[in-house]
């Protein structure tokens, strides 16, 4: 993958991100991308998202299909403690 077609995955990852925050925000909790390695998003879950039996749900149902739907390249997600 070039660095162009890297800087504006990351680009995109990052506006979804923002659209989804105000959700984690509410709940006490929030998302960092830490990484984007061939297509792999690697995101922390922190606050009251870091330690929710809901995690994965919230991961994998919410997060996951936003940036599937919305960045061309996502592959899928991986959450990183």
């Amino acid at each position: 993958m070039t660095e162009q077609v890297q800087d504006n995955m990351h680009e995109q990852v990052q506006e979804v991100l923002e659209k989804l925050r105000p959700f984690l925000l509410r709940d006490g909790g929030d998302v960092e991308l830490v990484d984007i390695e061939d297509g792999i998003v690697k995101v922390r879950l922190m606050g009251a998202c870091g330690s929710c039996p809901s995690s994965t749900i919230t991961l994998k149902a919410g997060i996951e299909r936003a940036l599937l739907e919305e960045v061309p390249g996502v592959k899928e997600i991986e959450q990183v403690f």
